[in-house]
């Protein structure tokens, strides 16, 4: 069984930045692909980004494009989300997730075999 825990979310201002971390435990999973998802209040889980276990292939939504790189360190068995220039709208519960798929470069929550708890983001207007 594989544990993720996430960590790195607060409150910051509009314009700001912040990186959150994901690390496995449990097993290695170098060669799973991650995924970052956020829920806000009242919302479906959306897709943020995903990598895959080489991270020669990554992906993100449109919203995020540009600001937001995700990034893995296999040797540490964690997965980053670089978050900048956030605004209002980032604010959400952010998760990470696994897939024993490490080829895959997936959008749906469903294709995820294993999640976080969430980390909260708060951004400021």
């Amino acid at each position: 069984q594989v544990q993720l825990v996430e960590s790195g979310g607060g409150l910051v201002q509009a314009g700001g930045s912040l990186r959150l971390s994901c690390t496995a435990s449990g097993r290695a999973v170098s060669s799973y692909s991650w995924g970052w998802f956020r829920q806000a209040p009242g919302k479906e889980r959306e897709f943020v980004a995903a990598i895959t276990w080489s991270s020669t292939a990554l992906t993100y939504a449109d919203s995020v494009k540009g600001r937001f790189t995700i990034s893995r360190d296999n040797a540490k068995n964690t997965v980053y989300l670089q978050m900048n220039s956030l605004n209002p709208e980032d604010t959400a519960v952010y998760y990470c997730a696994s897939s024993r798929d490490g080829a895959a470069l997936n959008r749906a929550v469903g294709r995820y075999d294993y999640w976080g708890q969430g980390t909260q983001v708060t951004v400021s207007s």
